[in-house]
């Protein structure tokens, strides 16, 4: 019970550095010494230092003959930084508890046998689900060459996200409207499909937490035909934008883009849109590892057709619109029920006067990729 009591505490500080240290894993470290913590750490911004430095840095002295918690295999190759397993010997630890291994081909197994090989005892799987759930993004990233995914979806009782005249600011309260801005913290990425990019005029910037780093901003835009003048595009040049678009979007367009200090990466069709298998390896390759999807509908349906959704968080407002409203997610060509995505429920609860749910795809199910 103590190794799961202090590897909980240590998926906690692990927590710390999502959205902000890809695309390294957002890795906590916990020491413990005679019963008394006596070093945390998490993997900082921009992945360095690692957790393990960080937590060895304040044990000090301490941290000899202690026992680390570790969320993830401590690293056994040379980087920009020396390995952390290495740094763990050299610090004369006595155990090292971790919850997974890595799946990265440089570290699989060779950190736990470089500690076993030094005489330190090494226990493994402590908390393993949950910090493979913390990690999935990595792990997506080093296995399938994509982040993972979380699509948002904002609605009314019957899923609407805007009224025929396209009015939706706001369906859902306040309180749920901070919960976002929480969610996109903890993202590397916040994207958005063009159509909203145009009807919305969005900063997906964080809000109502501080001076935060911000998440790069990504908008899936096929040809381009996005406001010059949008806040997106005055932005630009200060918080990272990320234009996703077809090989046909017009020169011009992608210049001036360009120009105004978004980075634009190309992506193969599938059909007349944009592959969505092939927008999120786009961000793979950039290094992302978690991606917070806000819509719009035909995004939400194009990742979702293509089993690209990891978690589906739901915002229902008790507002009702109707029919003529516009649905949060657009038209998946689906001809029968046993084709849909389907979801597990994992958490709900009430946040003012809205329901937030919390949905993860159903494993047994998952689509080839």
């Amino acid at each position: 019970m103590t190794d799961r009591r202090y590897m909980a505490l240590a998926l906690s500080m692990g927590r710390r550095g999502q959205g902000v240290c890809w695309p390294n894993p957002a890795v906590g470290c916990v020491i413990v010494k005679d019963g008394r913590v006596v070093g945390r750490g998490w993997t900082q911004p921009g992945g360095r230092p690692h957790a393990e430095p960080v937590a060895l840095a304040q044990a000090g002295k301490a941290a000899q003959g202690a026992t680390v918690y570790v969320t993830l295999e401590p690293c056994a190759h040379h980087g920009q930084t020396p390995p952390c397993a290495e740094a763990l010997i050299a610090a004369k630890v006595a155990r090292v508890v971790v919850a997974v291994q890595d799946s990265d081909a440089r570290v699989s197994g060779r950190g736990l046998a470089m500690l076993r090989d030094a005489g330190i005892e090494v226990t493994t799987g402590v908390l393993a689900d949950e910090a493979a759930r913390d990690l999935q993004g990595f792990f997506l990233k080093t296995d399938l060459g994509r982040p993972f995914l979380t699509l948002k979806l904002a609605t009314t009782l019957d899923g609407r996200i805007a009224t025929a005249t396209g009015e939706s600011r706001w369906i859902t309260g306040p309180g749920s409207r901070r919960a976002v801005h929480g969610m996109r913290l903890r993202h590397d990425a916040v994207i958005v499909g063009g159509g909203t990019a145009r009807a919305d005029d969005p900063s997906l910037t964080v809000r109502e937490f501080g001076d935060v780093a911000q998440p790069v901003r990504v908008v899936v835009s096929r040809r381009l035909d996005l406001p010059l003048m949008s806040v997106l595009a005055q932005t630009a040049q200060d918080i990272p934008l990320w234009l996703v678009h077809g090989a046909d979007a017009d020169v011009s367009l992608q210049k001036t883009w360009r120009d105004l200090g978004a980075e634009l990466l190309p992506c193969p069709l599938d059909g007349v849109h944009l592959s969505a298998k092939g927008v999120l390896e786009a961000l793979g390759k950039k290094g992302l590892t978690r991606v917070f999807c806000e819509g719009g509908g035909a995004l939400a349906a194009s990742l979702l057709a293509a089993d690209m959704v990891d978690e589906l968080i739901t915002f229902s407002a008790g507002v009702v619109i109707g029919a003529e409203g516009h649905p949060a997610i657009g038209a998946m060509g689906l001809a029968r029920l046993g084709e849909a995505p389907r979801f597990d429920l994992v958490s709900h609860q009430r946040m003012g006067q809205d329901i937030m749910s919390v949905w993860h795809r159903i494993e047994a199910q998952r689509h080839p990729r």
